[in-house]
């Protein structure tokens, strides 16, 4: 993995997302935490306790975060709740208690699909692709609420994905594991999200492959999209995140820099096989 990209990482073209209306990061310390006076984090689900349907709680009291152009991390033990946390900000369940913002908005009470026209993308751990589709009509799918001229965008999914353009006209499930998880960020990235959310985006893929996802989620990072990510590779995704979030039981265990949680001695013990 080229780490090198995660130390110098800027925003630097911000083309790929929606610029109009982004928030800002000033006024922040960076942790999570706005100063007094200050708009919030860009992204927050806040003190969320809820779960699917009637059934019980799965989420206790959880708070999320990410600001403007990070790298946020979900981890955790098997049932801890990751999943559940990114689908409750996604508005694909519901928030008994808590809230939900965006760029200083309520948006609790919106729909997935009104979260999407406000700039938040979405990739499921599966079925997250149209197999029978080529590469090129996932991505056109991913522009179904644009109504501007969309193929400069797709030249940066292509510009991003090299494979992706070489196989543009072959059917995407014909493709590797890794190639379809590219499909399928590429289509969320079509939206020109403000936030990218990426539920366990190496699940079942190589080490080699997980690598060169990561260091792509990198380059997204860098154009000034926020990104929320899911990851069972919990200690690879904490080297590359500038905020983790431990979750056990669905509730907050321990939050820090992916830099602190990788030194703290329980976490890595309980969490990273030690």
């Amino acid at each position: 993995m080229n780490s090198g990209a995660y130390d110098d990482r800027g925003n630097r073209d911000q083309s790929l997302g929606n610029s109009a209306g982004m928030g800002t990061v000033d006024g922040y310390r960076g942790d999570g935490v706005a100063r007094p006076g200050a708009p919030g984090p860009f992204l927050i689900g806040e003190a969320m306790t809820g779960g699917y349907g009637k059934g019980p709680d799965i989420l206790h009291d959880c708070t999320i975060a990410v600001e403007k152009g990070e790298i946020a991390v979900i981890v955790g033990p098997n049932g801890a709740g990751k999943s559940t946390a990114m689908k409750a900000i996604f508005g694909m369940l519901d928030v008994r208690s808590g809230s939900v913002r965006l760029d200083g908005a309520d948006i609790t009470a919106l729909s997935p699909q009104a979260r999407v026209r406000q700039g938040m993308g979405f990739v499921p751990q599966t079925h997250n692709i149209f197999t029978s589709m080529t590469v090129e009509e996932n991505l056109e799918m991913g522009a179904f609420i644009r109504t501007d001229d969309f193929r400069k965008t797709m030249a940066q999914v292509y510009e991003l994905f090299p494979i992706l353009h070489e196989k543009r006209h072959q059917a995407a499930g014909e493709l590797s594991g890794g190639q379809r998880q590219q499909v399928a960020v590429g289509r969320a990235l079509m939206t020109q999200p403000k936030v990218l959310m990426l539920d366990e985006p190496t699940a079942g893929v190589s080490p080699i492959v997980m690598d060169e996802l990561f260091d792509r989620i990198i380059e997204v990072a860098r154009t000034g999209i926020s990104i929320l990510m899911v990851e069972q590779n919990a200690r690879q995704a904490l080297e590359i995140a500038d905020k983790g979030y431990v979750l056990v039981q669905g509730a907050n265990a321990h939050t820090g820099t992916g830099k602190d949680l990788l030194a703290d001695d329980e976490v890595r013990r309980s969490f990273l096989g030690g």
